[in-house]
């Protein structure tokens, strides 16, 4: 029906389009999403206007809520009450807000989920940093549009002085589309901004450099980079935010597990009910009790463990299965110039230095305006004092107001304004002082002036003056991050699926098959003991490597061709005694021709730890153990070999050990590690040992206070030697005798440091293995032939052998 009555004739579908289209854009501009400039709602800024309005600055008392909720509805936000006051609430909540903007007294919910009191009873008052949204709000910075019943005006953006929406982030669910931004810090933004005013062609790359990612209000970690990379570079991406949780010794000499921190937006009373309820199915056996000792302090649950139990086990199943690690979408949608869109971090950073510039410049012009009019005045008060005895006889020889400023207009050539400015001058301005002080504040507002028209007409003096602006906001509301970004490399390592901690060992063979047992599998036999089968092989198979670790480790996999891999022990097929094995080109991207070297278990990466590489010519190497915290096992190249060379031994090293070398034919050579500088993982080493014809490298050690040297023969023959019958001496030698070499000994396999305290594995081409004592083993010279450690059959013989620490 139009508006003279008369029926109009609609299609029903064009109307409801056209219906649902202005609901549509009213909940999208109007509602939901955050305008690009001040990264506020419109209901967040009409409450922040409306107690500026109301005087509700930080130095001032509090107000009841319920005022301003009342005085937002009446004048600005004609919604319901309850929608105006949960968004002032979240403008409060220090673990919502990372730079709350408003200063609340009273109960305004908790990190438990517990709601706020009621507006009765809470009361508020603007936050300092909330004053900065506001500066210069009534200097023509911003423009100013009719409230809903046209009585009032009201801004359509606040002229913020930092960027709020990075600095708090911001949620909302529009009409087919959403936002999801996460709070930043404030000084690291300031930091970008700074460099994006000096490279506006920065990249997401470049200010990834000074703004490594979100900071939450709770703390936390961000497991992994490549979440933030995405929505830095696209405006889109998923972050993964885990708790903080420490483990720590309590009473009684029991462990538990305390988390101190917690992931953005997580309700903690749910999170600790639901563990609870994990503990009650008997899902995490291992914890004892679960107790929340949270305080005014922080946050504090402690999950007390049973006598012997895992916590790092219990950690790991906390964070698969509760809400100890949570996903977050970013989605950095804002309303630009009244569109939605979707922005990347350098154009929503450029997006708030555009706004900038224009709020500085339209405020310059007021403030130009102002001071121009000023001077006009000044110019006048000062031209009147000149002609003081002239301007009283012409004010008191008028018979009316009007007549004196048309006739100090007329008569001695002031302005309107200037002549009005006179009348209204008072006598006491006559005396010297008050002269003085006209013509110092002349003086001040010329320097204004021009300083003005500078940032007016320059664009280089707008750009220090943004600096300035944005400096100041750093030292006075910016502090230190809260949250932790950590490696995806450690997330992986710390979500190993939920196996109990066992030691085992790790057998590879010289055609690449790999399998781990439980140590607990081989018992312990005396000396020249015949052993027992441990892997299956084939004719011309036979075990080349044995590790025992435990099955929260991490294996490091070299390869003759020098290239490195990373797995999980629990990864490794857990397979029987005689097992043959899984071949390695099922778990890693070997290449035809290459096979694997040897395996050491990691249990960490830390710095100051060096992995020392020898090549089966003698050359040798040293590598940061941190230079292979990112390998995966798609793998990389750590030793370039020259050819018909190739890597025959890896182990750790903390920078000032001594290093010995073994070749098959009885050869030792013992340097100093500082002889070998640390190198990148392109270069292919120096030489560490000089070999006869026809001889090799066939095994590398370090040796270190009360340890003896381990030798190992083909033959099944063993001794410990002291190493002090090895004088040290430079890299590159030939060495001295290691073993008197005969056909009873037969050529040597390996050699080893022990204090005579470990165990030790024996392993066969035959596949079989012994388990002895190292304390069995004797100390001899260096050129006696050993004892027997295995007896074995005519045509078998040792292949390779593990230490097993006690």
């Amino acid at each position: 029906m139009d508006e003279k009555g008369k029926v109009l004739l609609v299609d029903v579908k064009d109307e409801m389009k056209e219906a649902y289209l202005s609901y549509a854009m009213s909940v999208i501009v109007g509602r939901a999403l955050p305008d690009i400039r001040d990264g506020l709602k419109p209901v967040q800024r009409r409450i922040l206007y409306a107690m500026q309005e109301m005087n509700l600055r930080p130095t001032e008392p509090y107000r009841k809520s319920a005022r301003v909720v009342g005085d937002v509805l009446g004048k600005y936000h004609p919604h319901g009450d309850m929608a105006v006051y949960e968004a002032l609430v979240r403008l409060a909540q220090d673990f919502t807000c990372r730079y709350p903007l408003v200063d609340g007294h009273g109960n305004f919910g908790s990190v438990d989920g517990d709601p706020p009191a009621a507006m009765r009873y809470t009361e508020v008052r603007l936050a300092p940093i909330a004053e900065e949204m506001l500066r210069d709000l009534e200097k023509d910075t911003v423009d100013f549009v009719p409230n809903f019943d046209e009585s009032l005006k009201e801004p359509v953006v606040l002229p913020a002085s930092f960027p709020q929406l990075l600095a708090n982030g911001a949620s909302g669910i529009a009409v087919g589309m959403a936002t999801n931004i996460p709070p930043h810090n404030l000084r690291e933004l300031v930091d970008g901004l700074l460099y994006l005013l000096d490279h506006p062609e920065a990249s997401a790359e470049d200010l990834l450099r000074l703004i490594p990612g979100p900071d939450f209000p709770t703390g936390g970690k961000i497991v992994g980079r490549r979440g933030i990379e995405e929505y830095f570079r696209e405006g889109r991406g998923k972050l993964v935010i885990r708790g903080e949780a420490t483990v720590e010794e309590i009473a009684r000499g029991k462990q538990a597990v305390v988390i101190r921190e917690l992931p953005y937006q997580v309700n903690k009373a749910s999170l600790v009910e639901h563990i609870a309820r994990l503990v009650e199915e008997k899902k995490l056996p291992d914890v004892a009790e679960v107790r929340d000792e949270s305080d005014r302090e922080g946050i504090r649950v402690v999950l007390e463990l049973k006598r012997g139990a895992n916590p790092h086990y219990i950690l790991r199943y906390l964070y698969k299965h509760t809400a100890l690690e949570v996903s977050f979408g970013v989605i950095l949608l804002a309303l630009v110039s009244g569109k939605p869109e979707v922005c990347t971090m350098p154009q929503a950073l450029k997006h708030f230095l555009d706004f900038r510039r224009e709020v500085i410049l339209r405020r310059s012009r007021f403030e130009l305006k102002e001071a121009e009019e000023r001077a006009h005045i000044l110019e006048g008060f000062l031209r009147a004092l000149d002609l003081i005895d002239q301007v009283i006889a012409l004010i008191r020889s008028s018979q009316s107001v009007p007549e004196a400023r048309r006739r100090l207009v007329e008569e001695l050539g002031f302005t309107e304004k200037q002549a009005q400015a006179i009348l209204e001058m008072r006598l006491q301005r006559l005396v010297a002082l008050e002269r003085e002080k006209l013509e110092e504040e002349y003086r001040d507002i010329t320097a204004k002036i021009f300083r003005l028209r500078e940032i007016l007409e320059k664009e280089e003096v707008l750009r220090e003056c943004i600096r300035e602006e944005l400096r100041r906001i750093r030292e006075l509301y910016g502090d230190e991050r809260r949250t932790r970004i950590i490696e995806e490399e450690e997330k992986e390592e710390e979500a190993t699926p939920l196996i109990r901690e066992e030691e085992v060992v790790i057998t590879l063979t010289r055609d690449g098959y790999v399998k781990r047992v439980p140590l607990a599998t081989y018992r312990r036999q005396g000396r020249g003991g015949k052993g027992v089968s441990a892997v299956a092989t084939g004719e011309e198979d036979f075990v080349s490597t044995m590790v025992v670790t435990t099955t929260l480790h991490r294996a490091l996999l070299f390869t003759s061709w020098g290239r490195a891999f990373q797995l999980p022990v629990h990864q490794l097929p857990e397979m029987g005694r005689q097992a043959k094995g899984m071949h390695l080109v099922n778990l890693l991207p070997l290449e035809e021709g290459e096979r694997a070297v040897t395996l050491i278990p990691i249990r960490d990466f830390k710095e100051g730890k060096y992995l020392f590489f020898v090549t089966a010519k003698g050359r040798v190497k040293k590598i940061d153990l941190l230079e292979l915290l990112s390998v995966t096992r798609r793998g990389v190249r750590v030793v370039e070999l020259e050819e018909g060379d190739e890597l025959e031994g890896v182990f750790t090293t903390c920078g000032e050990d001594r290093v010995f070398l073994a070749t098959s034919q009885g050869l030792g050579l013992s340097f100093k590690e500082e002889e070998v500088r640390p190198m990148g993982k392109a270069a292919s080493g120096v030489r560490g040992m000089s070999l006869r014809e026809g001889d090799r490298v066939v095994g590398a050690c370090v040796i270190r206070q009360n340890e003896t040297l381990l030798v190992v023969t083909s033959s099944g023959m063993g001794k410990r030697v002291d190493p002090e019958e090895f004088p040290v001496h430079h890299r590159g030698g030939m060495g001295v005798r290691l073993l008197r070499e005969s056909e009873r000994s037969g050529k040597v396999v390996g050699v080893a440091a022990v204090k005579g305290e470990e165990e030790l594995l024996l392993s066969t081409q035959k596949g079989l293995l012994i388990r002895v004592h190292t304390r069995e083993v004797p100390i001899q010279s260096r050129v006696a032939q050993g004892v027997r450690l295995i007896r074995l059959e005519k045509d078998d013989q040792v292949t390779s052998f593990a230490v097993v620490l006690p």
